[in-house]
């Protein structure tokens, strides 16, 4: 048996290794380096969550979510990264059909999406700190702008990410390495929709409850 243990010589400790490396698919631990990676991401959004959970009500005497949320404007917001989720999903189902030019468009599509909603959340952050209401302000916009900006954070390197793999399949097709990539920031988009929801649910809607 491969991995029994060899003696070496007399005398010696036996060595126990095996003959030859097993041989492994090519990319067969992406997928799950690639999950754990996401679990790691939603502890830091559970710990964000926490925080704005236990500070969100701490205004010092400052502007509350009443007086600075849009949620029109949220509700738009929310409506541009919905969309691009969608649109991501058509553009894995070219690729499953191996249409390159259609998945390429989809993703150009999401990809526009996913500038729309980075373009109104810059808005709404300029126009709160026009207004005074900065980080610093209180323990409230210090937690909303850690938690918002995070998020905003991750929507823009999957824009990015989402750009160079577009780059990889015009220059070398719908390949097994890009359709791994593709699966990935799959995942991440859809990861970053489902933060998002909760965002939208308690940042926005129940913070103008409060």
């Amino acid at each position: 048996m491969a991995n029994q243990a060899i003696i070496v010589g007399a005398g010696q400790a036996p060595a126990f290794h095996l003959a030859e490396e097993p041989h492994h698919p090519e990319g067969h631990s992406t997928a799950l380096g690639f999950w754990l990676y996401l679990m790691s991401d939603c502890l830091i959004f559970a710990i964000l969550f926490a925080v704005f959970a236990v500070l969100g009500g701490n205004f010092a005497a400052g502007p509350a979510p009443k007086d600075l949320f849009d949620l029109n404007l949220v509700a738009l917001n929310t409506a541009m990264l919905l969309l691009s989720s969608i649109t991501f999903g058509f553009a894995m189902l070219s690729m499953a059909r191996q249409r390159k030019g259609a998945t390429l468009a989809w993703l150009a599509v999401t990809g526009l999406f996913g500038l729309a909603f980075l373009s109104i959340e810059l808005y709404e952050f300029h126009h709160m700190i026009h207004l005074g209401a900065t980080p610093q302000r209180s323990a409230f916009l210090s937690a909303f702008f850690t938690l918002v900006g995070t998020h905003g954070l991750h929507v823009t390197f999957g824009t990015i990410w989402l750009v160079t793999l577009m780059v990889q399949i015009g220059r070398f097709g719908l390949i097994p390495a890009n359709r791994r990539r593709m699966t990935c920031l799959s995942m991440f988009w859809h990861f970053l929709d489902v933060i998002w929801i909760g965002v939208f649910t308690i940042v926005y809607l129940m913070g103008m409850l409060r």
